[in-house]
């Protein structure tokens, strides 16, 4: 089994989101922001591009891991959801580009205070609470004194916790209204499968439910349309199947409860001899019953385990192993 590909993926991901909260944690201090933020959004499209399961697969494992802090994390998991859910919407470039710029940078106004708040234990203070209701509109501003002029990308922010009912279908609403929406559909998503001090990042399932159930009226659909691109049980989170084994999601399949899976721990949660790859949809006596919070699972795995799956899903994809280099510096 060759692990360098994996490896190599994995530490891109890792330098991306190293990256990322760089920018967001000291704007300021990033000359010609703009420009590295579409650098950003350039290198997380080619590691995308040449296998989106496993880039999904490394994105969700990543974010689940991930010491850099939880904002540049959240940022990056929405950013790269996003990005796929505009290729779904058949979105025009200049409202992806928004899109996905925006994702990247929402929080930018609130950057420390949203990593301070994911390890703090008590509520926030009312100092805090004053800095999360106004993030949003400091947000934009901070980005208009980076010389940020694009007006969509800049409204997007401002806008991406909207909570006025829709007058509209989502497609024919204006294009501000719109891409907040779909921000806000995979903001909240994200937010809840994403560990926190206070909590383990939730299931998916009770996520799904979050952007798709009687709640999810403001984002008009847009939840559906976002398990519809990354499935019910997207690359890279753990399940439970009916046979009480637990396994990791591999890739995705035409049927979004169905994926290919590699079951990893027995009923008793002791870890199998090795990955057991099982395609659901050539497996009726096995379905999933529920997602698992990555909290509850990957105490009980080891390194190699992890390092073996990410191999089997890079070398799977050939092209894969061009992409040894930083991304947008050739």
């Amino acid at each position: 089994m060759d692990y360098d590909t994996y490896e190599d993926l994995q530490g891109l991901w890792a330098d991306l989101e190293t990256a990322l909260a760089l920018v967001l944690a000291h704007p300021g201090q990033i000359s010609q922001f703009e420009a590295k933020v579409m650098q950003l959004d350039a290198w997380m499209q080619e590691l995308v591009a040449h296998d989106s399961d496993a880039g999904l697969y490394l994105m969700y494992q990543l974010a689940a891991s991930s010491n850099i802090g939880y904002s540049a994390a959240h940022a990056l998991v929405c950013a790269t959801l996003s990005h796929i859910l505009a290729g779904s919407y058949h979105l025009p470039r200049p409202e992806r580009d928004a899109l996905v710029y925006a994702a990247l940078t929402m929080n930018v106004g609130m950057t420390q205070l949203q990593d301070q708040l994911a390890q703090q234990r008590e509520r926030p203070s009312a100092a805090q609470q004053e800095a999360i209701r106004v993030h949003a509109q400091e947000g934009r501003k901070l980005l208009e004194r980076m010389q940020i002029t694009n007006a969509l990308w800049l409204d997007v922010v401002a806008l991406h916790h909207i909570n006025t009912a829709p007058t509209l279908p989502l497609l024919q609403q204006p294009p501000a209204e719109r891409l907040a929406r779909l921000l806000a559909t995979v903001d909240r998503y994200a937010a809840m499968i994403s560990p926190r001090r206070t909590r383990a990042g939730r299931s998916v399932a009770e996520s799904v439910q979050a952007v798709t159930g009687p709640t999810s009226q403001l984002y008009q659909k847009a939840g559906d349309a976002l398990i519809h691109c990354v499935g019910m049980y997207p690359p890279g989170v753990f399940v439970m199947l009916n046979d009480e084994t637990t396994a990791v999601v591999l890739r995705r399949s035409p049927q979004p409860q169905q994926p290919q899976v590699a079951r990893l721990l027995d009923p008793r949660k002791y870890p199998l001899p090795g990955p057991d790859i099982v395609r659901l949809t050539e497996a009726p006596q096995l379905r999933i019953t529920h997602s698992l919070p990555s909290a509850e699972v990957r105490p009980l795995l080891d390194t190699s385990s992890l390092l073996h799956l990410g191999a089997l899903m890079t070398n799977s994809t050939p092209t894969l192993r061009q992409v040894t280099h930083t991304p947008g510096q050739r």
